[in-house]
């Protein structure tokens, strides 16, 4: 990857149903900020309404295992069994070569990982629910998955939760109108700064 040439990166994790998804997409329209969503890929399939190259690159896990082989990934992880998510190099260098800045919704290991590759044109940001016991609504309130897959969301947030101190930035997400504002300005400060 050419990493003279190019944008910011702009990484939000944070446990499933903190809300980082809803703060991403409220900054994608922000034009001020000239961002460009970070498409990943997953051997996963699609839920709901999403659809392939909006929300994920949907591959076969063969297909995931073999961009492994070539190390096409900046970075990719296996989340749960046989269920693998990852950023292609390409994607990044598509969005670069538009001229704009890269904006990631994903998990926090990947997003510490993208922090590590490029730590001085990264921001990391980790959204932070208000409650374990919020996250747990919320999850329940999307009725797009079972009581366990709930349960090991709800697992996975607390091991998620004791890694934000090595984000750059925490944002609590109690009241959202607060925490897209907060989310605009980190944003911008950063997109304007010369590091």
């Amino acid at each position: 990857m050419n990493s003279e040439k190019g944008g910011k990166l702009i990484v939000f994790s944070a446990p499933s149903g903190s809300g980082k998804t809803t703060i991403v997409q409220h900054l994608l329209k922000q034009e001020d900020l000239n961002l460009k969503f970070s498409v990943s890929c997953t051997s996963r399939d699609p839920r709901g309404d999403e659809k392939h190259g909006e929300n994920y690159y949907f591959i076969s896990l063969k297909e995931f295992k073999q961009h492994i082989k070539n190390d096409d990934f900046l970075e990719w992880e296996e989340v749960y069994r046989d269920n693998f998510y990852g950023t292609l190099k390409s994607e990044i260098e598509r969005i670069w070569e538009e001229g704009k800045n890269v904006i990631f919704d994903i998990d926090v290991a990947g997003g510490l990982r993208i922090k590590k590759k490029f730590p001085d044109r990264t921001l990391a940001v980790f959204v932070k629910p208000p409650s374990i016991d919020e996250l747990k609504i919320r999850l329940k309130k999307r009725k797009t998955e079972s009581d366990d897959r709930i349960n090991m969301r709800i697992a996975k947030a607390s091991v998620e939760l004791a890694t934000a101190p090595q984000f750059d930035k925490i944002i609590k997400n109690h009241d959202l109108e607060t925490a897209l504002n907060e989310a605009h300005d980190l944003v911008k400060n950063f997109i304007v700064s010369d590091n």
